[in-house]
């Protein structure tokens, strides 16, 4: 059992002060009581939230951030850059495949995010090659996780086709590609080797409708919930780019999120990432269910995406996440104003990821993304409260500001979001702004 202590703390009813956390030997808070003396705890030096939930990474991907940035001779998209992913991904192996994600993981920490949703779909050797452990790269990411302390939602990846209309898939993306069966004995496996971890949710996810069959779809959710049951955290990639939506519409007569709810009833076990380009009444639809839209401002951004209509959605009941997607960014700061910024651009407007009980754009922002966030990620998490898991964040605050204030200046001011300490499952792995086992 540990005992921590914060000034100010943003408890589920709002702002709380002098307030002590005791955790007990499973890693969940035990009792948070505010009004208390310090009386020996470890004190955590700044506004303390719960820490953020990442709801999207492909952690591989950190090794090649920012080293796109050069113009082709025939003009550049998601589609250009995707090809010197695949590039990039061939000189990976296992030592470098945990490494890297590794890396990640220490910088999520630092950053704010206490849990990561791995979207894990590299399964292969080179060429396509099984390897002699068929869950090689999923164990390297589960010891990257445990290496650094953060909390781990594993979504292994059912990826088998290059295009829409089940097209073979593409050299390159051997590495990726399993049968049904395979997936599902691959599933089974980290079902049996982590299904019981206190630390590891275990998801799963249909790459997107173009790489998978649409009948692949209820398939997957039968396998994983009749092992895993109804809560079985399910991702996927939805309507990122136009391309995508206007191939679905040529070979299904139908867009991506609608053919996907007409295949399976979604509800709030799934998120969905991206959703750039979903219709109005795709949207609705997603609202709804009660499932999540995980957005990835940063990326998206990065990639051309576009923009999804997040501030409309969420005030017509929709759930929002955010995640670090390709991990060119990784700042929980960084993610929300890019969140609320391309809002304003959209409508020329400001201050317009708020709600009517939390006006305050930054902790409104947080918020959501906590409770969409912590949805999507499965475990019991997203809050500073009894029964959760203990994981906490303190951030650096100006000195005389009230607490929304001190929240939003950390937000949106370049450079004030400081993460002095994180907290995950009881345990101090972050001290002084840096990573214990860095």
């Amino acid at each position: 059992m540990s005992a921590y202590f914060a000034r100010h703390a943003l408890l589920p009813g709002g702002w709380a002060v002098d307030v002590r956390f005791e955790t007990d030997t499973s890693g969940r808070f035990a009792s948070v009581t505010p009004g208390s003396a310090p009386d020996g705890a470890t004190p955590l030096n700044g506004l303390v939230l719960s820490g953020m939930p990442n709801v999207h990474s492909h952690a591989f991907q950190r090794a090649f951030a920012g080293k796109t940035e050069r113009a082709g001779p025939g003009g550049d998209s998601f589609w250009t850059w995707r090809e010197a992913m695949y590039e990039m991904l061939e000189r990976i192996e296992p030592d470098e495949f945990e490494a890297i994600a590794a890396d990640a993981y220490a910088s999520m920490l630092e950053a704010g995010y206490t849990n990561v949703c791995e979207f894990h779909y590299v399964h292969n050797a080179r060429g396509g090659v099984p390897y002699a452990r068929r869950t090689e790269l999923a164990d390297r990411i589960v010891s990257a996780a445990r290496r650094t302390g953060i909390g781990l939602t594993l979504v292994p990846v059912l990826y088998r086709y290059s295009d829409f209309g089940e097209a073979p898939p593409a050299a390159r993306q051997m590495r990726f590609v399993l049968s049904f069966d395979t997936f599902a004995e691959l599933w089974r496996d980290l079902y049996d080797a982590y299904g019981g971890d206190p630390q590891i949710v275990l998801g799963a996810a249909p790459h997107s409708l173009r790489a998978v069959g649409v009948g692949d779809v209820p398939r997957l959710v039968a396998l994983v919930r009749g092992l895993g049951g109804d809560r079985v955290p399910l991702h996927m990639h939805a309507s990122e780019q136009v391309r995508e939506v206007e191939a679905c519409l040529a070979t299904h007569g139908t867009t991506p999120i609608a053919l996907l709810a007409r295949t399976v009833r979604l509800d709030p076990s799934w998120c969905l990432v991206h959703c750039t380009h979903a219709t109005g009444d795709e949207r609705r639809t997603v609202a709804e269910s009660g499932a999540v839209a995980g957005l990835c401002p940063t990326t998206e951004a990065s990639l051309g995406d576009g923009i999804f209509p997040a501030a409309r959605f969420v005030r017509d009941g929709g759930r929002i996440a955010i995640g670090t997607d390709s991990n060119v960014s990784i700042d929980v700061a960084e993610e929300l104003r890019w969140l609320e910024y391309v809002q304003r651009l959209a409508a020329q407007e400001r201050n317009l990821m708020q709600t009517d009980g939390v006006p305050f754009v930054g902790r409104a922002l947080y918020e959501a993304a906590l409770r969409g966030g912590a949805q999507a990620s499965g475990g019991a998490i997203g809050a500073l409260a009894p029964g959760l898991r203990a994981d906490a964040i303190a951030v650096r605050c100006e000195d005389g500001e009230d607490a929304d204030t001190a929240l939003g200046v950390a937000l949106f001011r370049s450079g004030a979001w400081n993460v002095t300490d994180a907290v995950v499952g009881g345990k101090h792995v972050v001290v002084e702004s840096r990573l214990r086992s860095r």
